[in-house]
């Protein structure tokens, strides 16, 4: 374990006051409903509200007579409102429990609130959500950016999660694109594509809006329906009643108190001293990958239900230190590295140095003790499984071509011991017709 300085208790910090968020009422229209200006869209922005229909969030333009993109929207709306409903339904209750907290987080960065309702679109304001692509959380980062962003992701956390520093990395992002398109239908365009992509679509068909790029081959069909379903995610998501959600069973709102350890601690102390479950520390913090807090940091941030940091605190004072953080002693064999014995246990050799705080330079001496996750704590999450089913791919096409190329090596090498002793025969018993070459004198 990771030995640190100071005091070995937690330090109670302010709970943030986030206040309820309840949808707003709607309002008895014909059509979809034009959407107030937030009033404060940067001023870089150079796209105005012109539809006399729908006025889409963020003052993306629309023309009118721009039929592909109307028509693009319209079937954003006929598949929120029909197919997928029951789902949106979801999307939309669950949505209250992020949803002030992240538009305090936009408006401190002076970006649009209605931005908020991206996450819609990205994962139904899921903090679980892992595509295929291996982006994760509410707003869908890939590890790359990610971590441009600041967010850390390493074996014990991954704060793509965390619906608090992921929205403000979100932000920090869009506002960058924004930036550098000038718009935000492109900027959120690029927030699905990445903006290379998006800058080449441009450059190639000499185009200066999202809208033309519909007709053209230069981008993904999902990156022409993304900014259709947000404009429609976010009109819906303001005036939900109108389009036919009713009765809707929206969550609390995230609140709690936080607390900074200095050491690590399992989740199970941390329950049990806050006088919750598991599941709660888990729910408040998403971030926390393994059975404990990350012990490769000097501190970290917990987050408690509302009212339980006092008795948290108390209670944790009486847990002996032994008691705090749980691992298994593993004793070293004979002529065994790191990767030796982070392989036989299964975890990667950087847990291993963080567990040990080694550096990955030592030499391990027979007979030496070192700590290893404990048994039925570490269970394996699903950006491990996606790791392993990656390294099995790659092992299994290199071994493929191992044995191709063997195989290929070893057919060359008989058929060459073969013509050879052929060779060799023929021309000892005479058969062969090569005629020999004399040089002239």
């Amino acid at each position: 374990m990771r030995e640190h300085q100071g005091s070995m208790q937690p330090v109670a910090v302010d709970s943030p006051v986030v206040p309820a968020a309840a949808p707003p009422e709607p309002k008895a229209s014909e059509h979809p409903p034009a959407l107030p200006n937030q009033g404060n869209t940067p001023p870089a922005s150079t796209e105005q509200n012109a539809s006399p229909t729908i006025t889409p969030p963020l003052s993306i333009s629309l023309s009118p007579s721009d039929k592909k993109a109307n028509q693009a929207i319209e079937k954003s709306f006929s598949l929120y409102t029909t197919n997928l409903k029951k789902r949106f339904s979801v999307w939309l209750e669950r949505s209250a429990r992020y949803i002030e907290i992240m538009k305090n987080i936009l408006r401190e960065k002076n970006l649009p609130e209605d931005l908020v309702f991206l996450p819609i679109v990205e994962s139904g304001f899921s903090t679980k959500a892992y595509s295929p692509a291996r982006a994760a959380g509410p707003w869908q980062f890939i590890a790359g950016t990610a971590k441009r962003y600041g967010l850390v992701i390493d074996w014990w956390r991954d704060e793509r999660k965390d619906p608090v520093k992921s929205t403000a990395a979100a932000a920090d992002y869009l506002k960058d694109l924004h930036d550098m398109f000038g718009s935000w239908s492109l900027a959120l365009a690029a927030y699905n594509a990445g903006e290379g992509k998006i800058s080449k679509a441009l450059k190639r068909t000499d185009s200066e809006d999202f809208w033309s790029l519909l007709d053209t081959q230069q981008i993904r069909q999902e990156t022409k329906d993304y900014v259709p379903r947000y404009i429609a995610a976010a009109i819906i998501a303001n005036t939900p009643e109108e389009y036919g959600f009713r009765d809707l069973t929206y969550h609390e709102p995230l609140e709690y108190d936080e607390v900074v350890l200095y050491v690590p601690v399992d989740l199970e102390i941390i329950a049990k001293c806050a006088g919750t479950s598991v599941n709660e520390i888990r729910e408040l913090n998403p971030e926390l990958r393994r059975w404990s807090t990350p012990p490769n940091t000097i501190e970290y941030l917990l987050r408690l239900p509302v009212d339980t940091a006092d008795a948290f605190i108390e209670n944790l004072a009486k847990v002996p230190d032994e008691k705090l953080f749980s691992y298994e002693t593993y004793t070293v064999r004979k002529h065994e590295t790191l990767k030796k014995i982070a392989s036989r246990s299964g975890v990667p050799v950087s847990t291993v140095l963080a567990l040990n705080s080694l550096a990955g330079i030592e030499r391990l001496s027979a007979g030496e003790k070192i700590k290893l996750p404990p048994r039925g704590k570490y269970v394996a999450d699903i950006d491990d499984k996606m790791t392993a089913r990656k390294v099995s791919r790659a092992s299994k096409v290199a071994l493929k071509s191992s044995k191709k190329g063997r195989g290929h090596g070893s057919q060359h090498s008989r058929l060459a011991r073969k013509g050879s002793k052929s060779k060799s025969d023929r021309v000892a018993k005479g058969k062969t017709r090569t005629k020999a070459k004399t040089r002239k004198a």
